[in-house]
């Protein structure tokens, strides 16, 4: 309840806020990329259960001479890549978080086939709502490994406190600013902690 209750606040005067800043990019992104404004799709929420979350769009719709679209790389510019460093085109994500269908810390949602594939530890990440920001997103996100990923989200999941938490916001703030960094000592605990649960499980069965 204390934490759906800082979800709602954050979510309202983060919203407030940022809101010269939605206006501002809404309206850089339908010069630059064009439209459509927002990028839509389905992830996977609490309990499997599917939302659509909505950000800004960060790649343009660029395609080689035979029509075919080009990488996702090739297709963000300085500007895409702007928005993805800065975390601004995630900023629409804090309606998702007031109407409930996510929190402001929590592994973040992916699709729903990846969850499926992943079996009991796609079970286990989705035991909670899915986060603005999380444990994998300050201890490396894209300069990691899908699995690795997971096993921090697990970790965060298996361990969270409020202490935490307000770490994890601390820290958002500063890979905004500095940018990516792998946490090795954070992984290598979170590596160990999977491959504990693995040996439990398989002495149980």
């Amino acid at each position: 309840m204390l934490k759906r209750l800082f979800d709602v606040l954050f979510s309202v005067a983060a919203g407030l806020l940022a809101l010269p800043i939605l206006i501002t990019l809404a309206m850089a992104v339908r010069i630059i990329l064009g439209s459509p404004i927002m990028f839509s799709q389905e992830r996977a929420g609490e309990e499997r259960r599917s939302f659509r979350m909505n950000k800004f769009r960060s790649m343009g719709t660029d395609v080689d001479p035979d029509g075919k679209l080009l990488s996702d790389d090739e297709r963000t510019g300085k500007f895409g890549r702007l928005l993805r460093r800065s975390r601004l085109d995630e900023l629409p994500e804090l309606w998702s978080i007031f109407i409930g269908d996510m929190s402001v810390i929590g592994p973040r949602p992916i699709l729903l086939d990846k969850i499926h594939a992943l079996g009991e530890r796609g079970i286990l990440r989705c035991s909670v709502k899915p986060g603005l920001t999380g444990w994998a997103q300050i201890n490396g996100n894209t300069k990691l490994t899908d699995d690795e990923k997971v096993d921090l989200d697990i970790w965060y999941i298996e361990n969270r406190t409020c202490l935490i938490d307000a770490k994890i916001i601390a820290k958002t703030v500063l890979v905004m600013i500095f940018g990516e960094r792998r946490n090795e000592k954070h992984l290598a605990e979170a590596i160990s902690a999977a491959a504990s649960r693995d040996t439990t499980r398989a002495k149980l069965q």
